[in-house]
């Protein structure tokens, strides 16, 4: 692990908690409303859905309709080893999730992390999403960091993700 850093933000599901959320029910869900506002989203998976939506000018709808969903699950979720990790920081401390942000932080408060957290960037936050950096950048901004940074993350796009940002980076 990287010590020598001026902040640490985390990825939210598979690092932190996994979130309890049925993807495939999920995906249907999406697909009815994007057929509602006249769009065949067959054989699309959740992120080209996003696009589509983003297309279809349904994107709130979408975004709702995943959000519910997400924050059912935070609630459900189940806490990782690296949420006592994070407890354990002198640093400030971030989470950029691929999740909506008030999924991030209903995960956070379920688990007893949010006075933990100091900034929290979600799927929705911003107009792009990972592994485009603008999301790890808008973490870090609103830390008001922009010493060496340590992104922590479960999977190649959140590593993508810090390759971009300039951020070093580690698995869970």
């Amino acid at each position: 692990m990287i010590d020598d850093v001026s902040a640490v933000v985390y990825d939210l599901d598979g690092t932190l908690v996994n979130l309890v959320v049925n993807w495939k029910q999920v995906a249907r869900d999406v697909a009815d409303v994007l057929s509602d506002h006249g769009v065949d989203a067959s054989g699309a998976d959740l992120w080209a859905m996003l696009d589509l939506a983003d297309e279809a000018n349904a994107r709130g709808a979408v975004e709702s309709v995943i959000g519910d969903h997400e924050c059912l699950g935070a609630r459900r979720s189940e806490r990782l080893p690296h949420a006592d990790e994070l407890l354990r920081r002198d640093v400030p401390v971030g989470v950029c999730s691929l999740n909506c942000e008030a999924s991030c932080h209903v995960s956070l408060e379920t688990h007893g992390l949010a006075d933990a957290v100091d900034a929290v960037v979600g799927r929705d936050s911003v107009p792009t999403r990972k592994p485009d950096p603008e999301p790890l950048r808008a973490t870090l901004r609103t830390l008001g960091i922009d010493g060496p940074a340590l992104f922590i993350g479960d999977s190649p796009r959140d590593e993508l993700t810090a390759e971009r940002a300039g951020v070093a980076f580690e698995y869970v």
